[in-house]
């Protein structure tokens, strides 16, 4: 059927492979705790993440479509080989809008960090996916590619995406690349973003100009699209009237996007309504201000972790040494 494992005992209640309205298979992920986490082979895109509790971690628009080629507006889109609107290719590349297949043969994962991460690692479940470019995507943007992605679902909950993109071109090439993370949120006006205070950042309301921000956490009162330039490896979401926060850690990523469409902009998406700007927050782990050029048979690695815990406390009291960052 493919590489999907689980490291707990009940492996066949741990991956489950369906296939969605369209015909596409799905794998779902469990963990014995009742978290979950699904991906869609469109796009490799995870379209669910939840809890113990059965909650559902990410957010997706009700009026999402998600029908191939278009890829759906929700979940962890993966974007490459370029994130924005620029060029022949789509908005945020082309490897969203891909039907992926199960890797049967991954190379060995990277070594382990010399760190605590034994503790969110054991007994998880996951999968492994592959992008190749097809002939049309070669006309394009001509650059063979072997895209290889782990997604895997930690016995404490927490989700792992892990890309590697290895050149196998006859010369190198450069890309830009998000993992464009929709979260769910109770109301966005009481949503605040720690761990960027003090960054430049590019507005890309206002022709990418080179800004630093101000304010000691980022708050919501209109439509905001910033890219903070050399982040840390590690960002806070915190959710005050869920008394939740997401805590976001990448690696290979310098770069972080914060998004939200606000009620003008919400209006003109048609796959996105009126009021969903209040539910949701785009936070990504990004490249984008220095592209990632690769030689031939040189691999990237990019790396995203979520961990939602449910606190009021604050950012600096976050015991983010225990997650492995």
């Amino acid at each position: 059927m493919g590489h999907y494992a689980a490291e707990w005992d009940d492996k066949a209640a741990a991956t489950e492979i369906t296939k969605d309205w369209n015909g596409i298979d799905q794998v779902l992920l469990r963990n014995p705790h009742g978290a979950s986490a699904k991906i869609s082979l469109h796009g490799g895109q995870v379209i669910s993440w939840r809890n113990d509790k059965g909650e559902e971690l990410l957010f997706t628009s009700n009026k999402a479509i998600f029908k191939h080629p278009k890829s759906m507006r929700g979940g962890i889109q993966i974007c490459y080989p370029q994130f924005g609107d620029c060029g022949l290719l789509d908005q945020h590349g082309f490897a969203r809008n891909k039907i992926w297949v199960i890797d049967d043969n991954p190379p060995p994962p990277p070594p382990p960090l010399p760190t605590n991460e034994s503790s969110s690692s054991f007994g998880k479940s996951f999968v492994d996916l592959l992008l190749k470019p097809s002939e049309d995507d070669l006309k394009l943007w001509p650059h063979s590619f072997e895209f290889r992605l782990r997604v895997s679902l930690a016995l404490d909950g927490d989700l792992t995406l892990i890309s590697r993109v290895r050149n196998i071109n006859g010369k190198p090439f450069s890309f830009s690349f998000a993992y464009h993370t929709y979260l769910a949120v109770s109301d966005i006006s009481e949503v605040r973003v720690e761990g960027l205070e003090t960054l430049d950042y590019l507005d890309n309301l206002s022709k990418r100009e080179l800004l630093t921000e101000q304010g000691d956490a980022i708050t919501f009162e209109s439509e905001m699209d910033r890219t903070y330039l050399r982040s840390p490896k590690v960002v806070a979401v915190l959710d005050h009237e869920r008394k939740r926060t997401y805590v976001i850690g990448k690696e290979g990523l310098p770069d972080t996007v914060v998004w939200n469409p606000w009620e003008k902009k919400s209006k003109t998406m048609a796959d996105f309504g009126d009021d969903e700007y209040k539910n949701m927050l785009c936070v990504d782990g990004a490249a984008l201000e220095r592209p990632i050029t690769l030689k031939p048979g040189e691999e990237w690695t990019g790396k995203l972790m979520l961990t939602a815990v449910k606190s009021s406390f604050c950012f600096d009291q976050l015991e983010l040494q225990s997650k492995g960052f």
